[in-house]
This record gives structure tokens, C-alpha cells and sequence, in this order.
């Protein structure tokens, strides 16, 4: 048995040894998740997730917090607004971004996303603030529990008992954003953050310490969470993985180790060479890796008419799938295009 499974095993890697082609890794850049229409210039945020529900359930830190839980939701709620205003500011496709704080909204569906306001308030708001599209906080809390808990035996004058718990607190935000002209809610999305944080006491929720201490994690956190939203609006870059030939002839074989020391030039001029190869699988494979050059570089019309070559030409099947990669690219490329347009 132990035999049988050194065979596999040697066939396996004599297998990968001998592979037609390498990876190699490059980055291209996605489409942000909410596409805003291009007239979109003047933005305002208003909060209405506040609660007018003075019955919400609580747990036992927020029930011994209590009045502080109001007050801190009320601060970390605004919090969130600016973290969001914050990062939408960075965002050169808008002119004005401005928190309508004096807009007072309330929430009686406190931990979930109300019914969109009416396209009459939207477009009201958005015409006396002379804004074209609204952010919305629509829903915001917060809730904290002990997740740990411990007690130490305080050596000194006085014997006693020190208090340390582990508190983890969970924030809840959801948002929306309002199109008045196309009278459409772009996106609906929510955002849950959780922290932990420490507190020392003889007394853990009651002591200015914990409270002091919860308060600027939330406030931190719920900061956070508003700029979280921000890149939705943001085209992102991901890795990505392509096929490239290695083997064929002496000239693939050293483009191979110039590949693998950064040398793209270098290679790319000795498959250039081989695309005009008596070969054809040389040659097809030669306009293949030109392809993946091509796109290295940026180049996707030129690309892909390398890559059609290679299939056209030289019936080379790992181009035909990569044309249509191509192709997808270029389209992405012009979505993200129209998002980062000033």
C-alpha cells in the first residue's frame, strides 16, 4: 500500500513538472458595487434610525447602562453620518457632501430597515437643500453583552476581588440611497461590526471606567462602519490568475526564466519572434502568450486580437475561453469608467 502510494505520488509531481504552462498573477480592477447616475454631483446624508421606542429589549449591560445606552446610540449613530460624509468627501466624482443634521427623523422599528420614505419627502428635501441624491441612515444599534468573564484575587491591604470582563458590543447600520430624478432606491444595504474590548472594576457597567471605555469603541466602530459604506461607490482591484505556455521550444523554455525573474519585455520578444513559427502549435501558442502580454500591459484590444490569431489561425483552445475574458474586461473597464467619471 505504502508502495502504491509513492507511485501516485511520483506520477503526480512528474505530471506538474512537465505542465505546458505556468500562473501568472496580475490585478485588475472590479466595478464598485452601486453605480450613481453621472449628473449625481451634490449629495446630503440624513440620519432617521434613532429610536422613539423607549421600550427596546436590552441586555444586562444595557439595561445597567441605562440612560447611557440612549445617549450613546444618539452619538454613535452621528458618528457613523460623518464616517460616511468623511470618506464620500474623498471621492472626487462629488462636489458637495453635506450631513443634514437639523433633519429630524425617528425610527419606530428600532435593529431594522423602515419603509423607504415617499418620493414626495425625498424630492422636497433634495430641492430645498439643492442636493441631487440622498443617503439615508435607516437604521442603526446597538447592543453589548459579557462574553467573559474572570475574578482575580487582589493581594494588599485589603484582601479583595477585582472584576475583569470581556465586552463584546454589536452594531447594527443599514443605509439607503435615494434618486429622486429616477425616483429610485439604489442600493439597501446593511453593515454589522463587532468589538471587543476589556473593563477593569469592582463594579464593571456601573464604573465611569466601562462606560468611558464602551463608549469610544462603539463610536469608533460605528465611525468605521459609515466609511465601509463609502467604497461601495468605490471600483476595488482583485488578483487574478492566467495560463501562460512555457514549453514548445528552447525559446519558451528561457522566456520561462525570464518570466520568473520579472523580465516581461524579454519574453514577450521571444514569443514574438516564435507567432511567425513553421509550427503551428509554436506559433499558436507564440500568439497566445502575446495575448497575456498584452494584457500585462493594458492592452486589451491588442489582446485580443492576438488571442483571436491563436485560436483563428492556430486552433489554440486556451484562447478561445481567454477572448471571452477579454471581452468581459473590456466592458468592466467601461462601467468602471462611467463611476469614476468627474
Amino acid at each position: 500500500m505504502k508502495k502504491l502510494h509513492a507511485i501516485l505520488l511520483a506520477s503526480i509531481t512528474l505530471y506538474s513538472c512537465r505542465s505546458a504552462t505556468n500562473l501568472v498573477y496580475i490585478s485588475v480592477q472590479e466595478p464598485a458595487p452601486v453605480t450613481l447616475a453621472s449628473g449625481i454631483k451634490k449629495v446630503g446624508i440624513i440620519n432617521r434610525s434613532i429610536s422613539t421606542d423607549k421600550k427596546k429589549a436590552l441586555d444586562f449591560v444595557d439595561k445597567a447602562l441605562t440612560p447611557e445606552v440612549e445617549n450613546l446610540e444618539v452619538l454613535a449613530a452621528e458618528a457613523s453620518v460623518i464616517g460616511l460624509a468623511d470618506e464620500l468627501i474623498k471621492n472626487n466624482r462629488f462636489t458637495d457632501v453635506i450631513a443634514f443634521n437639523s433633519i429630524d427623523f425617528a425610527s419606530n422599528t428600532p435593529g431594522r430597515f423602515q419603509q423607504p420614505l415617499s418620493w414626495d419627502i425625498i424630492a422636497r428635501i433634495c430641492q430645498d437643500k439643492h442636493v441631487d441624491a440622498l443617503f439615508s441612515l435607516e437604521l442603526f444599534d446597538t447592543n453589548s453583552r459579557v462574553t467573559d468573564a474572570a475574578l482575580t484575587l487582589t493581594l494588599g491591604r485589603k484582601a479583595g476581588i477585582q472584576h475583569q470582563a470581556n465586552m463584546l458590543a454589536t452594531i447594527k447600520t443599514g443605509w439607503r440611497i435615494y434618486d429622486p430624478i429616477d425616483r429610485v432606491v439604489v442600493d439597501e444595504f446593511p453593515i454589522t461590526k463587532e468589538v471587543n474590548f476589556l473593563v477593569d472594576g469592582f463594579n464593571l457597567v456601573n464604573s465611569t471606567g466601562a462606560k468611558l471605555n464602551r463608549r469610544d469603541a462603539i463610536t469608533s466602530v460605528s465611525h468605521q462602519a459609515g466609511a465601509d459604506y463609502a467604497s461601495r461607490l468605490v471600483p476595488y482591484w482583485i488578483r487574478v490568475n492566467r495560463d501562460y505556455y512555457v514549453r514548445g521550444n528552447k525559446s519558451f523554455s528561457i522566456a520561462k526564466r525570464m518570466a520568473q525573474t520579472g523580465n516581461w519585455n524579454g519574453a514577450a520578444g521571444l514569443w514574438e519572434k516564435e507567432t511567425n513559427a513553421r509550427k503551428s502549435k509554436i506559433a499558436g501558442r507564440a500568439c497566445y502568450n502575446m495575448a497575456i502580454i498584452c494584457e500585462i500591459n493594458g492592452q486589451l484590444d491588442q489582446a485580443i486580437q492576438w488571442a483571436q490569431k491563436a485560436y483563428e489561425n492556430y486552433n489554440n483552445k486556451l484562447a478561445l475561453r481567454y477572448i471571452n475574458i477579454l471581452r468581459n474586461r473590456q466592458e468592466t473597464n467601461k462601467l468602471v469608467k462611467y463611476q469614476q467619471a468627474d
